[in-house]
């Protein structure tokens, strides 16, 4: 349908997963009958504090309105030892919808992170996890949320996946979670965080919405790590929404230097997407706007810039009518040299025989990562948090067969009306966004589109904080944008508790 619902599809042999995972489950009413949880004792240098702390591995119960179990969501929790009970908590997760936590987890923000190479590209095997000297645990407890279906989290008792998969039942249990972990933990009076990564930055303005109409639960800061709100803003809907190529064009045009495409036009990534943002926002637009009107002559100027900034041929574009969809350029931008682009992070490339014929896409950004992340994940898990499941964990999209977005389609697929709402309702909250320049899954420009149509009244627009990084989707991966999202985040931290 959209960039949400679609990612499932673009990672991976995820139909291959997904039978797996009903063969592996069948039969299975509660894997989890009680809850289970495994605490150990750990120490981290960051910034040249050694910081002790305690890591907590286990499931908690999702309950329903009449207080019956539902489910269980298995989570990792890392608290500093001795700290007071007002330090900053933040609860943290990834996307699909379908995916496990494990990316934020051991890419950025928990103690440990899987060892990439300099750039994000993948080491040789065996992978290994060292110490993240760039944690969050300086400035924040953290709390790993693997929604149901996803990492060892399951339907339990009175509960079935449709009790979970839709975007506001995702939204409705993941915020029961965090209610009970406040209550257990003695956390209600901490400053509050919400970090989310792709979908999981729409379950975020989609929680801080719910628990604060509904649960009286205001947060400091919402954390959106490559942001997608507005799922309506990548249809490639020709006649209907131009709003995709023109927000869109940018990461092309990022790409297209990268890959050396540009024929040296521009002396650095940042000024060849000023021009692509001016073009695209100006001559561009006007002419999608024309449709079948645009002259003759229009047309051909319009393709040839297009084609300036893409590295696509001046055919190509016409033959496609100026719009230029995802998977043209991905297949089209190094086809002559039997490559094909990824979409998570447009850096990395496969070789193809014949791109266009092959079935299915293979995103060779997914590819370098997710072998590293889930070896290294599932050693880390066994071996220093000492949990021990027989269960598979689900890294991506393992249990998400449908999800139900009839609620979401009640307001036009646009959780960013909710994110408003909840920043009117608490004009304190800060918002931090970063986005990949690479990153064509949920593209920049995209974002900044959605941010500048929100409605904020102008006393809040300076509430939300905007950063970029010279990567993809997961730009953590990188060394140099891990390091700078780090440094963004501990500013992010200082603005949004005013210190």
């Amino acid at each position: 349908m959209n960039i949400i619902y679609r990612s499932l599809l673009i990672m991976g042999a995820l139909i291959a997963s997904t039978m797996a995972a009903q063969a592996d489950d069948k039969g299975i009413q509660d894997p989890f009958p009680e809850e289970v949880t495994k605490v150990t004792e750990h120490s981290i240098k960051i910034a040249g504090e050694r910081i002790k702390y305690t890591a907590t591995a286990g499931t908690s119960f999702v309950f329903n309105k009449q207080q019956e179990k539902i489910g269980n969501i298995f989570y990792v929790a890392y608290t500093k030892k001795d700290a007071e009970r007002n330090r900053p908590i933040t609860f943290a997760y990834n996307g699909g919808p379908g995916s496990a936590s494990v990316w934020l987890h051991m890419g950025t923000f928990g103690p440990k992170r899987v060892l990439m190479d300099k750039e994000g590209f993948m080491p040789k095997p065996p992978y290994q996890a060292v110490d993240n000297a760039y944690s969050l645990l300086d400035e924040t407890d953290i709390v790993f949320i693997d929604p149901v279906g996803t990492g060892y989290s399951r339907p339990g008792g009175k509960g079935t996946y449709q009790d979970f998969h839709g975007t506001w039942e995702d939204i409705r249990s993941v915020s029961e979670f965090i209610r009970l972990y406040l209550t257990r933990n003695d956390r209600w009076s901490s400053p509050k965080y919400l970090a989310g990564e792709s979908y999981g930055t729409l379950r975020s303005a989609g929680i801080a919405y719910h628990m604060g109409q509904n649960l009286g639960v205001n947060f400091n800061g919402i954390i959106l790590i490559s942001s997608v709100l507005n799922s309506t803003l990548d249809e490639f809907d020709a006649g209907v929404n131009i709003q995709a190529p023109i927000t869109l064009l940018p990461t092309y045009t990022a790409t297209a230097f990268y890959h050396k495409k540009l024929d040296g036009q521009f002396d650095s990534v940042q000024a060849a997407i000023a021009e692509a943002k001016r073009f695209a926002m100006n001559e561009y637009a006007l002419a999608l706007l024309q449709g079948d009107q645009l002259a003759d002559s229009q047309k051909q100027q319009i393709a040839e810039k297009l084609s300036q900034l893409t590295g696509l041929s001046k055919e190509l574009i016409l033959l496609n009518n100026l719009i230029i969809d995802m998977s043209t350029f991905v297949h089209q931008l190094r086809r002559d040299e039997g490559l094909t682009i990824g979409r998570l992070d447009s850096r990395f490339v496969t070789e193809e025989v014949d791109a266009m014929k092959q079935a299915g896409y293979r995103d060779p950004s997914y590819m370098a990562i997710h072998g590293p992340y889930t070896e290294t994940l599932m050693d880390y898990l066994n071996t220093e948090l000492k949990f021990k499941s027989d269960l598979v964990y689900y890294i991506l999209g393992g249990l998400i067969q449908s999800w139900n977005t009839s609620e979401f389609a009640r307001d036009s697929f646009d959780m960013s009306r909710k994110l408003r709402h909840a920043m009117l309702r608490n004009p304190d909250m800060k918002v931090f966004v970063a986005n990949g320049y690479y990153d064509m899954a949920t593209p920049f420009f995209s974002t900044e589109y959605n941010f500048s149509h929100m409605g904020l009244p102008k006393s809040l627009r300076g509430n939300i904080m905007m950063t970029y990084y010279e990567s993809g989707h997961m730009m953590y991966v990188r060394e140099a944008d891990l390091i700078k999202l780090k440094q963004d985040m501990r500013e992010f931290f200082k603005f949004s508790t005013n210190r």
